[in-house]
């Protein structure tokens, strides 16, 4: 049987600096195995009930991944769908579509800019403090939809 089950987060780097947090907002809503959230945290929440909190650690293969240097690579910049200057840490869509990945900046040399397309935290092991709001048999509507309510677009890995 999935659930459906609702949190508060903060996340943290390894080095304790906090990434983003559910804190002042709605809690994260997500239906168990579902692919709404990184699998790492999905797994470690699976067993948790209505006013746990707990501190999971969500290892880089389990959340977004490995580093992949194939995934970065030079470009002209006459290429982009970029307007104006470039400079190291932006990020841009790399089409106009909503499923077009997005990339960052990681260099710019002349007339040619080095791009990323590894996700920011790719390679990065995450901690999760957590306090579950709701964990509950999922509604046949959830179930039907495979989405859930209330689930944003934060660093929990949503979508």
């Amino acid at each position: 049987m999935s659930r459906f089950v609702s949190f508060h987060y903060t996340l943290r780097d390894p080095s304790g600096r906090v990434l983003d947090t559910s804190a002042g907002g709605e809690p994260i809503g997500y239906l168990e195995g579902s692919g709404q959230i990184i699998e790492g945290l999905d797994e470690q929440l699976r067993l948790t009930a209505a006013g746990e909190k707990s501190r999971v650690q969500v290892p880089a293969n389990k959340a977004y991944g490995e580093r992949d240097p194939a995934q970065v690579q030079r470009v002209k910049r006459a290429l982009l769908p970029v307007e104006g200057e470039l400079s190291v840490g932006d990020q841009f869509q790399t089409g106009s579509d909503r499923g077009s990945p997005v990339v960052t900046v990681a260099g710019v040399e002349g007339d040619e800019v080095l791009l990323d397309a590894n996700h920011p935290l790719a390679g990065v092991d995450l901690t999760f403090d957590v306090e579950i709001v709701t964990a509950r048999a999922a509604t046949a509507e959830e179930l039907a939809g495979g989405q859930s309510h209330g689930c944003g677009d934060a660093g929990c890995g949503c979508h």
